[in-house]
C-alpha cells in the first residue's frame, strides 16, 4: 500500500488543490487533504489530527502564499498541530512547507516548524515527497514530553512533562497571552477527571528573553509517564513549561508559536 501524502491548502482555491493532488498522485503516492481553517477560538486546526495520525500517513505538505504563511493565526494553529503531530507521530514527522509565490525565512519559522523542509519549486516537490514519506521517522528523546489535547466545549488542555529516563520534582507551564484556567497531573497520554495537587500555584509571573509569561506550577513529582495539565485560553504566541525552578534556578523549556 502507498504511503499517504496529507495536504494543507491555506487558501480556498481548487485549482491550488488540485494540482498538488495531481503532483502527489504522479508519484505514486496517495493524496489527502482539506482547505486550511483559521478559526482558532473553536480550535478548527485540529480537526484533521485523526486523520492524519494514520500510519499511512508518511508526511505533511502545507501549501500557501507568503503572506497567509506569515498571518499569525495561522502561524499558530500550523504550530498547534504540528506539536499535536509530532507527540504522536514523533518530533521527526517530516513537514514540508510550500510558498506558492516567494519564499519563507526559515530563521523566522515557529518552533514546531522550524526542522520543516521549505519547497519553492513545483518541479523538486514531487521528489521530495516520495523521498519523505518512505522513510521512517527516527526516534528522538527530548528532554521533555509536550501534547495537546483540544477537547470541545473543554478546551485546549497542553500537557507537559519530563522525557524518556528523566524526571521532574514540580512542574510549571506558562503562557505569554491568553490565559490557563485549570490544572492537573495524571498518566500521560488522558486529562484526569480528578487528582491531588501538591502545593498549586496560580499566578507566577516569569520575564525570560523580554517576553512576559504568566504561569501555574504544581510541586507533584513527575516521571516519564506522567503529565502536568495545564486548560489554556486565548492565543498564546509562546509556551515556557518544565521542572518547577528551586530557588528561582532551574532548566525551563520554551516554544514558539507565531
Amino acid at each position: 500500500m502507498s504511503k499517504t501524502v496529507y495536504i494543507s491548502v491555506l487558501e480556498k482555491e481548487e485549482n491550488k488543490g488540485k494540482q498538488i493532488f495531481q503532483t502527489v498522485t504522479r508519484y505514486g503516492l496517495t493524496a489527502a487533504g482539506h482547505f486550511w481553517s483559521d478559526n482558532l477560538p473553536e480550535m478548527e486546526w485540529a480537526a484533521p489530527i485523526q486523520e492524519m495520525i494514520d500510519p499511512q500517513v508518511g508526511v505533511w505538505v502545507v501549501i500557501g502564499s507568503v503572506k497567509t504563511f506569515e498571518a499569525e493565526s495561522v502561524r499558530i494553529g500550523l504550530s498547534l498541530l504540528a506539536l499535536a503531530l509530532q507527540a504522536r507521530k514523533g518530533f521527526k514527522f517530516p513537514i514540508i512547507l510550500c510558498p506558492d509565490d516567494g519564499d519563507l525565512d526559515k530563521a523566522s519559522l515557529p518552533t514546531p516548524l522550524a526542522d520543516a523542509d521549505v519547497v519553492t519549486s513545483a518541479a523538486a516537490l514531487g521528489p521530495k515527497l516520495a523521498a519523505k514519506a518512505n522513510i521512517p521517522v527516527r526516534p528522538v528523546d527530548l528532554e521533555y514530553r509536550l501534547d495537546l489535547h483540544p477537547i470541545p466545549k473543554l478546551g485546549l488542555w497542553v500537557a507537559v512533562g519530563p522525557g524518556k529516563g528523566h524526571a521532574w520534582k514540580g512542574a510549571l507551564l506558562g503562557v505569554d497571552d491568553g490565559e490557563i484556567t485549570s490544572h492537573g497531573v495524571g498518566p500521560s497520554g488522558q486529562v484526569p477527571e480528578r487528582c491531588v495537587l501538591n502545593y498549586p500555584m496560580q499566578g507566577l509571573k516569569l520575564n525570560l528573553s523580554d517576553t512576559e509569561y504568566t504561569a501555574w506550577a504544581v510541586q507533584n513529582e513527575l516521571d516519564d509517564q506522567t503529565s502536568y495539565y495545564c486548560r489554556v485560553y486565548g492565543n498564546a504566541k509562546s509556551f515556557v513549561f518544565g521542572p518547577l525552578p528551586d530557588e528561582d534556578e532551574g532548566e525551563l523549556f520554551t516554544v514558539k508559536l507565531a
